[in-house]
This record gives structure tokens, sequence and C-alpha cells, in this order.
């Protein structure tokens, strides 16, 4: 691959390792990275156990990396009370998002741990570094969380904290007033997960996927309406999407492109993207097993480059670490508008309704106005009977309207019928559920009870064989003594009647 036209030269939509001139940083998993000026910032990350701490740059077009020195943000009543100020701390799991001039990180697992989240930032024009004042009610620290960008405001949800609780709350940060805020959404919420993915829509949806608590996996779709505050789980269509955490995600305008992850057993080759508007999955291309990009807590980020879009990852572990970096050449798209989770009968009602405001609008003109209209100087008159005739069409087609509102208003009330319906089966099943799980909880303890059991009678079985093994023993003894006793007592016995005869004789 010749580096200076390497973009010209791939493919649509696959993977390829890009060369890499110069040394390579350290390989890694659990970073964060983030795309400026076509350039690509990894921060931190774990390897075998160990915090990392530094800033690597890798340069797209000259295909080279380096390390970014940053510098101490002047703070004299911190260094004061602190000390000898760190400049960035050793962290993974953590969340960056690319605001203005400056790298925004939130979160993660550091090495010295706090009760509350720290953000931090890099200036990339003056390579200062420090920790940003946040006001309001600020989130417990957590790793694993995910962090989406919408308009000024960056929405944390869900993630683990340093007990390892999980969560799925939901928190927003003004990056203007840089003050926390928690939403209060109605509806049931993704259950409490981490290492999940999740993007922003039309400035207006929060879709989440995929995650895991400490025993399942996930490959549920679940979406928070910013404006009503309310979460749904719509059906998708498309390629079947296996469970995964620790997966990789980007979003370009209506796509939505999943990478990476896994399930404990194996890593996941395939490349997902989902039409964020029309809800439907698609496999882009799927890669060989054990593949450096079928790995959990890698990275990927999106980039153009001669006015082309690419898709950059970097890093991971399935098994072994990995430092290679990969770009897939995006097919252009053509942009639809969104319809993102609009049913027919919503876009009829929509539609109808705004049909009918409009006619109502329409109806309140004076319409003898319209005969005299003046256009360039000539004096034109429309007929009062074509006008009347034109009214009525208009009351007919709003009376159509108005019955087509009336129906989908019905179609709707059976829609919520249904959904109450799924709603009290649901809390059925659940209740079912705990009940089961309450029986199998009961009867684990009894397992163990009898456990203990069976363990103290073997024991005392074991001490029984000692016992018989003792009483053979004696038994044994008792016989050879009785034989030493009958053998004494004959002796005797033929020792005395020797004695008497000698006795007589004499």
């Amino acid at each position: 691959m010749d580096i200076s036209s390497w973009p010209s030269d791939l493919a649509h939509e696959q993977w390829v390792a890009l060369p890499v001139s110069g040394a390579r940083p350290s390989a890694r998993y659990k970073h964060a990275a983030a795309v400026a000026d076509e350039k690509l910032y990894i921060t931190g990350g774990s390897r075998n156990g160990r915090f990392l701490s530094d800033i690597q740059v890798f340069d797209l077009r000259s295909l080279t990396w380096s390390s970014l020195k940053l510098k101490i943000e002047r703070n004299d009543d911190k260094s004061e009370e602190n000390g000898l100020q760190e400049v960035l701390p050793g962290i993974s799991d953590h969340c960056m998002i690319k605001w203005e001039n400056k790298l925004i990180l939130l979160g993660g697992h550091p090495k010295k741990s706090s009760d509350a989240m720290i953000v931090h930032f890099i200036n990339l024009e003056t390579h200062v570094c420090g920790v940003m004042d946040t006001f309001g009610a600020i989130p417990v620290a957590r790793g694993g969380h995910s962090v989406t960008l919408v308009g000024s405001k960056l929405i944390v949800f869900g993630g683990e904290d340093r007990s390892r609780k999980l969560l799925n709350d939901v928190h927003v940060l003004d990056l203007q007033t840089m003050t926390w805020s928690v939403v209060e959404a109605t509806q049931t919420p993704p259950a409490p997960r981490f290492d999940h993915s999740a993007a922003v829509h039309s400035e207006r949806y929060l879709l989440i996927f995929g995650g895991c608590s400490h025993s399942l996996f996930f490959s549920d779709l679940h979406v928070l309406d910013l404006q009503t505050m309310e979460w749904s789980q719509p059906q998708v269509q498309g390629d079947l999407v296996s469970p995964r955490a620790g997966h990789a995600s980007i979003s370009i305008d209506e796509m939505w492109y999943i990478v990476g992850g896994g399930d404990n057993n194996n890593g996941c080759p395939e490349t997902l993207a989902l039409n964020m508007s029309k809800l439907v999955w698609t496999t882009l291309t799927t890669l060989k097993e054990r593949h450096p990009l079928a790995s959990e807590g890698l990275s990927i980020c999106s980039a153009v480059i001669d006015g082309e879009k690419y898709l950059a990852a970097f890093g991971g572990y399935n098994g072994k670490y990995n430092n290679e970096v990969f770009v897939m050449k995006l097919k252009p798209r053509n942009l639809s508008h969104p319809k993102i989770f609009q049913s027919p009968a919503a876009a009829a009602a929509a539609a109808s309704v705004t049909a009918a405001y409009a006619l109502a609008k329409s109806e309140k003109l004076e319409f003898p106005q319209i005969i005299d209209l003046n256009l360039n100087g000539v004096e034109k008159s429309v007929p009062q009977t074509d006008i009347n005739i034109k009214i009525d069409a208009i009351k007919e087609e709003k009376k159509e309207l108005e019955s087509s509102i009336v129906e989908v208003r019905a179609e709707n009330s059976m829609l919520r019928d249904k959904i109450d319906e799924l709603n009290s089966n649901h809390t059925e099943l659940s209740k079912e559920l705990q009940s089961v799980q309450g029986q199998l909880i009961s009867e684990r303890s009894r397992c163990f009870k009898l456990e203990a059991q069976i363990a103290e009678l073997q024991k005392m079985l074991e001490s029984l064989q000692t016992v018989e093994n003792e009483v053979q023993i004696l038994r044994r003894q008792k016989s050879a003594l009785e034989q030493e006793m009958e053998l004494s007592s004959a002796q005797q016995q033929g020792s005395g009647g020797v004695w008497r005869w000698i006795a007589g004789g004499t």
C-alpha cells in the first residue's frame, strides 16, 4: 500500500490494517479514542491489570505515531493542597468526546478512586490538561458507561461503580454551564448494565445497545425520547444480532456502526450497521475468528479524508492485546428524512392533523377578497360559484381527514390496550419468575443442608469403619489369648500327673 495515496487504494466496507512507520504504542484495551484534524487520539487504557496514562496520536495522513506531552493546568490552590499534581492519572473504562478545541474525558476506573465522576480536559491547541469543575447533581464515579454528545450537552448512561454495582441511570452535563442534572424518565428503562454502546439520532433519540450484567450478555435495543423522556424498546428488523459487550460503536448520519465485543466465550467477528431511521440491522462484513477486531475493549472513530468517510479502529483484547490500526472506507449513502419509531398510524395521524389545521385556517379567510387580485397591473376576477365549489370540496376533504383521525385514534386506543395487556402479562411473568427464583433459593439452601448432612454421615461411616477394624483386631487378640490359655492349661495338667505317679511309687 502506498502511504501517500492509501485512502484511494481501499475498497468499500472492507477492514484493512494500515502500515505504520516507526514505533507503535503499547497494546491495550478499554482505552478511549477520538479524531480531530485527521489525527486519532488514544488516551489511557489497561494492559495486564496496569492502568495507562499516556496520550498517543496517530496521523492518518503520514501513518505515524507520536506521543503527546501534556502540560499541567496552572492552579495554585490545587497545587498547594495536593502537592505535586499528576498530569493525567492512569485510567481505563472511561469515555472521551471532542468538544470545540478540547478532548473531554469522563469517568472511568482510575488508580486513585473517587466518589463522584471526574471530568478531565485536554486542550488540543495548548496541550494543557486539567480537571474541569462541575456543579449540580454530580453522578457517582463509574466505568464502562456511555457518553453521547447532543448539541452542547453530554448524556451519560449506565456503567458500573467502584463497588461493582450496576447502573441504569441517566445524567446530563451542560458544557456551557458545566452543570450536572439527573434525567427522570418514564416507562421501562434498560436493565442495569456496563460495556454497552450508545448513539443519538436526529438530536432527539438516545439509543442503547448490548452490554452485560455480571451474569448476562444483552443484544437488546432501547430508545429514550429526549423530548418526552420516555423509554421504549422498539422492534428491529434485518440480520440477527448476537449478545455482546465491550464492543465499540460510532454513528454517522442515520447509520450506527458496531464493531467487536463478545460474550466471554467468543469474540464477535461481524461489523454491524443499524439504520436508525428504519431500525434495520445489516452485517457489513464478517472477519475470521480470533481476528484483532473480534475483541473486547477496542475503540472506533470516524474520520473524513479527501471528502470520504472512514471508520478507524484501534486496540482491544481477545486473548492477546492489540495495537494495530484498522480502517474501513464507507460507501456514500443517500440521506433520508428521519422516520424513527414512527408507525404508519402515527404518521397518518400527524399528516391528518396538519392538513385539518391548515384547512381550518383557510376557512377563516375572507374569500370575497380573492375576487380582486392585481397581477402585473391587470385586474382579474374569480367567479363566486367557482369559489363556493372549491370551498365545498375543501370541506368534504376536511370531513374525510377528520374521519381518518377518528380511525387513527381508534387504532391507537387498540394499541394502548394491547400494550396494557402486554404490561400486565409482563408483570405476572415477573411475579412468577420471582416466585420460581425464591423456590430455587430455598431448594439451593436445602441442598446445602443435605450436603452438610451427607458429609457428617460420611465422617460417621469412616469412624464406624475404624471401630469395626479395632473390633476385629480385639477379636483376633482374644482368640490368640484363648489359645494360649488352653495350651498353658494342658501343659499344667500333664506335669501334675507325672508327679503323682512318682509319689505313688515311693
